[in-house]
């Protein structure tokens, strides 16, 4: 039996490998992909622009998959084979003071994860720490459990923000994150979930999910100061500081967007006369990882309807050129191997 995999050697230069399929090694299960995604950090990875530090060529990317259980290694539970399941993308060491608070995307103990400097899902198998799964329901929808990864992100974002019944809730970014959001964020029953982007369908589609208005950026001035929370999942330059003018005075903005070099400040006079509370996300720590399944589980999340594009791993280059090229029609592109 031989198994399929996409490396790329070098920014720029992809191949599809045809060898044997991986043996998982002692506390490690072999999983079955159904489906990954690509995101920005997969395009940054193939266009060379991630930071050397966060990932090890050749590679084969895909950190957001879901799969089943096809073997297990020495000292696993044999009752894993079959389940289906998705798992952390973080290596974390579970060692470190970080780790012991529960911080686990906050690991000291060195930089790993699937997909950067760990072999991925952009593959028919990969071998993961059976530690770091998250098994799902036996009737699991896993072309919508690929997207699990970003929803961990946003479940981290949620438990930040700590959302309460009848708050006024403002998302700005209406990409796969910003969508995600609206879902976990609508569960909490806020007074209004206001969804801010420039591009008017993709922040109308929020509405299905439970936003109670849609605004452009300009339109968005006129509510300024009026948010108790405010999620930021855009990472454009300006996302930032504008995120914390919708905040009203006490209220609480969570950053969970990339940002790049040169990006626009935080105006310290205003966080300062506004007592805002700012905090940033970095990755999924494992409890949110429980949160977004739990609400996958429950129906709260459905990824499903985010995803737009399905290409056969022979197709990555053709996959990998439309994630960030800015189609209007261009949702989450997922590989099915």
């Amino acid at each position: 039996m031989s198994s399929r995999a996409i490396v790329v050697d070098r920014p720029g230069e992809h191949r599809l490998v045809t060898g044997d399929v991986p043996v998982p090694g002692p506390g490690e299960v072999l999983v079955r992909v159904a489906a990954a995604g690509i995101c920005m950090s997969d395009r940054e990875v193939y266009d060379g622009h991630r930071d050397a530090a966060y990932v090890r060529y050749p590679v084969i990317p895909g950190h957001e998959w879901s799969g089943t259980v096809v073997a297990v290694g020495e000292g696993v539970a044999p009752a894993l084979v079959g389940r289906k399941t998705v798992a952390e993308g973080f290596r974390a060491c579970g060692v470190c003071e970080r780790c012991r608070c529960g911080e686990t995307s906050l690991c000291t103990g060195g930089y790993a994860e699937t997909g950067f400097t760990e072999p991925g899902a952009f593959a028919d198998h990969l071998t993961v720490p059976a530690r770091l799964l998250h098994p799902l329901r036996d009737d699991a929808d896993l072309r919508a459990a690929a997207l699990l990864e970003p929803s961990a992100v946003i479940a981290a974002a949620v438990r930040t923000g700590r959302p309460s019944p009848g708050e006024r809730v403002a998302v700005v970014g209406a990409g796969t994150l910003g969508q995600l959001a609206v879902q976990l964020l609508a569960a909490s029953n806020p007074a209004e979930l206001v969804v801010v982007d420039p591009r008017g369908a993709r922040a109308e589609q929020t509405r299905d999910f439970g936003a109670t208005d849609a605004l452009s950026p300009d339109e968005a001035r006129a509510v300024h100061g009026r948010f108790d929370l405010v999620v930021e999942t855009a990472g454009a330059p300006t996302t930032a500081a504008s995120s914390c003018l919708l905040a009203r005075r006490g209220g609480r903005v969570v950053l969970t967007g990339m940002f790049t070099a040169g990006a626009v400040g935080i105006d310290p006079v205003h966080l300062s006369l506004s007592q805002l509370e700012v905090r940033s996300v970095f990755g999924a720590p494992s409890s949110a990882w429980s949160d977004a399944v739990r609400a996958f589980g429950l129906g709260l999340l459905d990824p499903a309807p985010l995803i737009t594009h399905e290409f056969p791993l022979e197709r990555f280059g053709e996959a990998v050129a439309l994630v960030g090229g800015g189609g209007p029609k261009t949702g989450k592109v997922l590989l099915s191997p």
